[in-house]
């Protein structure tokens, strides 16, 4: 089969394409033939080594694909073949990728596709999405008729966050681009906050005057100093991004109200974790609700570009589409 692969870790241009052995299907696997996938940001940081995560090479990249199944391993139930499914938990963890012609996943790490969702459409939601869901839910306990303040609201985590939260209740201020607003209306939010106006957080006081319950920092910004102060009492934190940053903790103000931030990657969640968020991801993709600003095809062999692009900023929120 083609996959695209690396021999060590580094830049863009050590992903190659070409042949590998075709995977062999263990008892509790799924033998899946890959109709699309995609790379995101943190595929990025696999391939360049940044992230602390097992790998053995040669390593195929990727960790999102939908396709049929093609084969069940011995223990294996509930899958049939040419089933349409999705995975967006590949590519570390000792795990190969999914930006290959066929791939086995552990059938706990699999999920059917609802009927009538596009593939495209899908593969490019499956990680924003779940790492909106976990952040929102998981880590920060949001609760219906809360407030969330979703900082990168624009972007692909933000606005399926700003979805998420809406859909289920709460009450969702975004902090975005000016040139954005009607785009985060759109998707739920009921107040928009341009991050480039004079005093942002005093905007965001005056649309939360009692405060903020949960704060979802998806841009990565991080400031910590000026945010906690926004928190109501109990308000949560929910770091999503910002790897190098270093910012002040305020830590009188979290004691003395019970505030709390957390910090959360996706790398991390568990398997029952993510098995919940891809109940809630396929709700809304059955419901048309789940879809990308923008996106833009490419074929396996041009995988490397797609890192690139994602390094260079080029995309600008728009998914990338990859195809076997």
């Amino acid at each position: 089969m083609r996959a695209a692969y690396i021999e060590r870790f580094g830049p863009p241009e050590e992903i190659r394409y070409g042949q590998r052995p075709e995977p062999s299907v263990a008892e509790n696997e799924v033998l899946v033939d890959v109709e699309v996938t995609t790379a995101n940001h943190v595929d990025t940081f696999v391939r360049a080594g940044a992230l602390d995560v097992a790998v053995e090479f040669p390593f195929v990249v990727g960790r999102d694909l939908v396709g049929t199944v093609a084969g069940t391993g011995s223990n294996v139930e509930g899958f049939r073949r040419g089933q349409r499914v999705w995975c967006n938990s590949l590519g570390h963890g000792g795990r190969q990728g999914a930006a290959a012609e066929r791939v086995a996943v552990a059938s706990e790490r699999l999920y059917p596709l609802p009927e009538g969702v596009d593939p495209g459409t899908a593969v490019t939601m499956l990680h924003p999405a779940a790492t909106a869901y976990l952040g929102l839910f998981t880590h920060g306990r949001l609760e219906p008729d809360e407030t969330v303040v979703v900082n990168g609201a624009a972007g692909n985590v933000g606005g399926a966050a700003v979805r998420m939260a809406a859909h289920a209740g709460a009450r969702v201020v975004a902090v975005a681009h000016g040139d954005d607003a009607e785009h985060c209306r759109s998707l739920g939010a009921e107040e928009v906050v341009d991050y480039r106006a004079h005093d942002p957080a005093g905007e965001v006081r005056r649309h939360c005057p009692h405060g903020v319950n949960l704060w979802l920092d998806t841009a990565g910004s991080n400031e910590l100093d000026t945010v906690v102060e926004l928190l109501t009492w109990r308000g949560r934190v929910v770091l999503l991004a910002g790897l190098h940053t270093r910012p002040t903790l305020p830590a009188g103000p979290l004691y003395v109200k019970d505030r709390s931030v957390l910090g959360f990657a996706i790398t991390n969640a568990t398997v029952r974790e993510l098995a919940t968020a891809a109940e809630a991801i396929n709700e809304l993709l059955s419901r048309g609700a789940l879809f990308p600003a923008r996106r833009r095809d490419l074929p396996l062999r041009d995988t490397a570009e797609g890192h690139r692009l994602l390094e260079s900023g080029e995309l600008h929120g728009t998914r990338l589409v990859i195809h076997p």
